[in-house]
C-alpha cells in the first residue's frame, strides 16, 4: 500500500484528508507539528509527504531543508496557507516538488498526489539509459550522472532532466516539461518550472549553461565543446 505522511496542525483538515486519501487506497500517517513530522519523515519509509508551511515548532521550510540535507528525496507537496508567491518559490528552492495553496479542492489534492506518485517504473518495459550533453540518465535506477558525477535530484528535477536529455538538443516547451514532471500544465504566471531548472543548474558543477533557456519557447540541452 502506498504510504503518505501528512504534516499539518489543522486537525479538522487532517481528519478530512485522512478520510479522502484512505478512500483512494493510501495509507496516511499524521503529524501535527514540525518536530514530529521531521522524525517520522526520517525514520519511516513514505512514498510522498504532504507538508504544511505554518507549523508549531520548526516550520515546513525548516523541515524540508533538513530533509533534503539528509539526502532524503521523497516527493514533497507543500501546502501554502496564503498561496503567497514568495512562499511557493521558497518551498521550491528548498526542494519541494510541487505546491498547492489553501484552501484547495480535495479532488485537486488527490490529482496532485497521483501525479507525483506516477513515477514508479514499469518493470515490464525496461527503459534503456540515455546519454546527451554530458548527462547519463538511468530511468530504472532513477540515477543521473553529469560528467561522471552523480547528481542528487528530487523526483521532479529527475523527470525534468530526463525529458530534456530525451529531447537530444531539441527545444522542449515548458508545458511539455511540466506535464512530464508535475503531471499538469503550467498555469499563467506559474514560476514552478523556472525554479526547478534553477535548482538543477546549481547542482551541475561545470557548465550549468548547457541547460539553455529559449525565451518564449522552453528549454534545451546544448552539447558543449
Amino acid at each position: 500500500m502506498t504510504k503518505l505522511l501528512l504534516v499539518d496542525d489543522d486537525a479538522e483538515l487532517s481528519s478530512m484528508l485522512e478520510q479522502i486519501l484512505t478512500k483512494e487506497g493510501y495509507q496516511l500517517t499524521l503529524a501535527a507539528d514540525g518536530e514530529t513530522g521531521l522524525h517520522r519523515a526520517l525514520s519511516g519509509s513514505y512514498d510522498l509527504i504532504l507538508l504544511d508551511v505554518m507549523l508549531p515548532g520548526i516550520d515546513g521550510f525548516q523541515l524540508l531543508q533538513r530533509l533534503r540535507q539528509q539526502m532524503r528525496n521523497t516527493p514533497v507537496l507543500m501546502l501554502t496557507a496564503r498561496g503567497d508567491d514568495d512562499d511557493r518559490v521558497q518551498g521550491l528552492e528548498l526542494g519541494a516538488d510541487d505546491y498547492l495553496p489553501k484552501p484547495f479542492n480535495p479532488r485537486e489534492l488527490v490529482a496532485r498526489v497521483k501525479a507525483l506518485l506516477r513515477r514508479t517504473p514499469n518493470t515490464a518495459v525496461i527503459p534503456d539509459p540515455i546519454h546527451y550533453a554530458g548527462f547519463y540518465v538511468d530511468p530504472m535506477q532513477n540515477e543521473v550522472r553529469c560528467d561522471e558525477h552523480v547528481l542528487e535530484l528530487t523526483p521532479t528535477e529527475f523527470d525534468i532532466l530526463r525529458t530534456l536529455v530525451q529531447g537530444q538538443g531539441q527545444v522542449v516547451s515548458k508545458d511539455q516539461l511540466s506535464v512530464a514532471a508535475l503531471g499538469r500544465q503550467l498555469a499563467p504566471f506559474d514560476r514552478s518550472l523556472d525554479v526547478h531548472i534553477s535548482n538543477i543548474r546549481k547542482k551541475i558543477t561545470h557548465n550549468p549553461e548547457r541547460i539553455q533557456t529559449v525565451r518564449g519557447r522552453g528549454y534545451r540541452l546544448l552539447q558543449l565543446a
